[in-house]
């Protein structure tokens, strides 16, 4: 597969060849969402600034939807040096170290602004500095979303309502287990992969974030949707350690302040679209179940025992001081 996606790139990469031309330095960016999601437009704002801020000294090309393969092979790309930056969701990270695995547990932050309390934290600052042993720096954070569940079998209000439902997940540990104690029958698939497979009825079910199930068009496939909350994701962009220290020292700080503005850009997205993606999702005639914190809090239990035994994996050390970092955002 590794093969597979290296040709890929180098198709993809010759194409942005003739546009490169004027420019020192090109930076070419993948990721696996479609272009009307906030993440892609956050990324054209950095696009954006990176080109000003350098007087055109620096060429970013950002290629979404997938166009780089699937994100576990992006990384990899930008690890040799294929590519130079890559956004996959923080948790594709947790295969090359089980630590990661923490950002994504169910029912780990109370709100998204307690999430991103711990991110912008030391606790968060840790984690970016441990993916430099694999080649890569971590360029910070941008919002995947918090996940909710669609599906075609039937409306969803307690864990019960999940048993034996054919849902796809991400290729991530943490989600499958998550799934299978809430009864449901987890099924990793690449992301590219899912408007088909809802389409042919291969699966019942998904879950990822309104924007996500809007801009894909999941709503089209979709009978069900119930807002269960029940895991905030976070991209975390990278870029080639290597080719990172090949740049100047301003130009590194313009790339860091360039996503840090994107990821303002985004946040102000986030906000207005909100309410709009939801009311877009009932007006495509899907039944929307917007669950209350005590219908939420029976998923968060029952999902208590994939947490602890997530400790383990994580390791107890890092498990414990991301759990502490949530606590003291909470003020609990």
């Amino acid at each position: 597969m590794f093969k597979k996606s290296t040709l890929a790139l180098g198709v993809v990469m010759s194409a942005g060849l003739a546009f490169a031309a004027s420019a020192e330095t090109v930076i070419k960016v993948g990721h696996g969402a479609a272009e009307a999601f906030h993440m892609h437009r956050a990324l054209l704002k950095f696009e954006e600034l990176v080109e000003a801020g350098s007087n055109g000294e620096i060429d970013v090309q950002i290629f979404p939807s997938s166009q780089m393969g699937p994100d576990r092979e992006m990384i990899e790309g930008v690890q040799t040096g294929v590519l130079e930056m890559a956004i996959p969701p923080s948790s594709f990270f947790a295969g090359w170290d089980p630590a990661f695995a923490v950002i994504e547990l169910p029912y780990m932050y109370s709100s998204k602004d307690i999430a991103f309390d711990v991110l912008d934290g030391d606790a968060g600052d840790g984690m970016l500095a441990r993916v430099e042993n694999q080649g890569l720096v971590g360029l910070g954070w941008l919002e995947l979303g918090v996940r909710n569940v669609t599906n075609n079998v039937r409306p969803v209000a307690t864990p019960a309502d999940l048993e034996g439902v054919k849902l796809r997940t991400m290729k991530v540990p943490a989600h499958v287990a998550t799934f299978e104690t809430l009864g449901a029958n987890p099924t990793p698939m690449n992301f590219g992969e899912v408007y088909s497979a809802l389409q042919q009825g291969v699966i019942d079910g998904q879950e990822n974030p309104l924007a996500i199930i809007t801009s894909q068009r999941f709503y089209e496939v979709q009978k069900y949707l119930s807002t269960t909350g029940h895991v905030f994701a976070v991209y975390m962009p990278v870029i080639s350690k290597p080719f990172f220290d090949s740049l100047s020292a301003e130009h590194q700080q313009l790339v860091r302040d360039s996503m840090a503005a994107a990821r303002e850009y985004q946040a102000e997205l986030v906000a207005s679209e909100d309410a709009e993606q939801l009311e877009q999702i009932r007006a495509a005639g899907v039944e929307v179940l917007e669950l209350t914190a005590e219908q939420r809090q029976a998923f968060a239990d029952k999902t208590e025992s994939v947490r602890l035994q997530y400790r383990d994996e994580v390791g107890a050390e890092a498990y414990d001081d991301w759990v502490a970092a949530v606590s003291a955002a909470s003020g609990s």
